[in-house]
C-alpha cells in the first residue's frame, strides 16, 4: 500500500461527527476473569450530562486495577451496548497497539472535563 492510500474506505465529515467520543475518569476497576480475553471492567465517569458508563477493556498488559482509577481516558459512547460474556459493556474505550500488539489507553495530554467531546 503506498503513502497515499488509505487504510480503510474513506468517510465523510458527516460519519465522523455521528460517532460521540468523549472525555471520561474511571471511577472503578476490576478484574474481568470470564472474559474470553484477559481484560478488566471500567466504570467511567462522563459528567453530568452521560453519567457513568460500563467498559471492558482488554488492556492487562499495560494496566493494573490501582493506576487505571483516576485515569482520563477516551471513549464511544453512542454504540449500542454489548454484551461480553456475562458483562454489558456500554462505551468502547479507545486505545491503540504499542510495538508489541499491546493497547495503550488513548488519554488527552493535559486535564479535560469529564464529558469533553472530541473535536
Amino acid at each position: 500500500m503506498s503513502k497515499n492510500e488509505a487504510a480503510t474506505p474513506l468517510a465523510s465529515f458527516d460519519d465522523f461527527m455521528k460517532i460521540d467520543i468523549r472525555c471520561g475518569t474511571v471511577v472503578e476497576a476490576a478484574p474481568f476473569p470470564e472474559a474470553r480475553k484477559p481484560a478488566i471492567k471500567l466504570v467511567i465517569d462522563f459528567g453530568p450530562e452521560i453519567g457513568t458508563r460500563k467498559s471492558s477493556a482488554q488492556i492487562t498488559e499495560q494496566y493494573s486495577l490501582d493506576t487505571l482509577v483516576g485515569k482520563k481516558v477516551m471513549a464511544v459512547v453512542n454504540f449500542p451496548p454489548r454484551q461480553i460474556g456475562p458483562f454489558m459493556s456500554e462505551v468502547l474505550t479507545l486505545g491503540v497497539a504499542n510495538e508489541r500488539g499491546e493497547v495503550v489507553l488513548v488519554t488527552p495530554d493535559s486535564d479535560a472535563p469529564d464529558g469533553s467531546r472530541l473535536h
